[in-house]
């Protein structure tokens, strides 16, 4: 059995956008449900958190190491920690609130790409119970490719819950998943123009779950959370299991390498489903692994 050790116990409605910052030795995450973005201090092992006006379903660091990107339900603001100030950099979701913006990450030339769903939260943060687990129209996902000067291209469409975005090693992959559809897909990506081509699956009909949030290890493995699965699922370049580690509760949303040596799995969780029993639920969680993960790629901001 893994060792698996709560940090925080934030009980956090739907905690996401996991983010290990090097030089700060600290790592980001929000709680998309409460509009909260928190901070881990792996020194003091201490959490500090901040306030937002709608939702925060996503973060990326930038390569201003001042700032970073705040992915909102609607919006993408670049954001200073130190005096908590921000400038919307004029990306505005259409469609919302009827959708919401969901998982993101910045890729190799320094985009932010980030997908949207269905919304399933109420103006209040709350969970909208006539949506999460009967999602009307599954089809109103789409895969945004995002610059900081609030321009925007429609990569996919036809999504019903956008999550896992992760490059490969070399660059060449993208992993994007559609939780609905219970499958992770690899596309082919482009260095030189930050186009994606063709695309296969890659870890699909898994029985745990489904898939949230992922991050890569630098033998080229996507470590996936599986909301409802309870696990973090280790899948090989060639798509087959390499390992599971069993999590306390059941829905687990997305994972982040971190620590001296890049070898801690940093984990997250939900509490808005309420499962009974599940006092840790909402969590951020620790797990020493054998394996170092891969730093992220960071938005380019210096025009801004």
């Amino acid at each position: 059995m893994d060792a698996v050790k709560c940090l925080a116990p934030t009980h956090d409605r739907c905690g996401e956008g996991a983010l290990w910052i090097e030089h700060e030795q600290a790592l980001y995450w929000c709680d998309v449900g409460r509009f909260l973005v928190h901070r881990y201090d792996l020194a003091t092992q201490s959490v500090r958190s901040w306030s937002f006006d709608e939702p925060v379903v996503a973060l990326a660091p930038t390569t201003d190491h001042s700032r970073l990107l705040v992915c909102l339900a609607s919006r993408i603001l670049l954001w200073r920690p130190a005096g908590d100030s921000s400038v919307d950099i004029g990306f505005s979701l259409p469609g919302y609130r009827k959708v919401r913006l969901n998982d993101g990450r910045a890729d190799p030339a320094g985009y932010f790409w980030v997908g949207s769903m269905e919304n399933n939260t109420l103006p209040s943060g709350d969970l909208d119970t006539a949506v999460e687990g009967h999602f009307q129209s599954p089809g109103l996902g789409v895969l945004y490719r995002v610059a900081m000067d609030g321009s925007s291209r429609v990569m996919r469409s036809g999504i019903g819950v956008s999550n896992t975005l992760c490059w490969s090693a070399d660059g060449r992959t993208f992993f994007f998943g559609d939780t609905l559809a219970n499958e992770i897909r690899a596309f082919d990506y482009d260095l030189e123009t930050a186009e994606i081509g063709q695309s296969r699956s890659h870890f699909a009909g898994f029985n745990r779950g489904g898939p949230d949030g992922s991050a890569i290890d630098s033998e080229g493995c996507l470590w996936n959370c599986r909301f409802g699965g309870g696990c973090v699922v280790r899948v090989a370049p060639d798509g087959k299991i390499a390992r599971i580690i069993e999590m306390p509760c059941a829905d687990i949303t997305i994972c982040a390498f971190g620590g001296a040596d890049m070898k801690t799995l940093f984990v997250l969780s939900a509490s808005m489903l309420g499962h009974a029993g599940e006092r840790l639920a909402g969590s951020l969680f620790a797990i020493d692994v054998d394996v170092a993960g891969l730093p992220e790629h960071r938005v380019k901001t210096d025009a801004i």
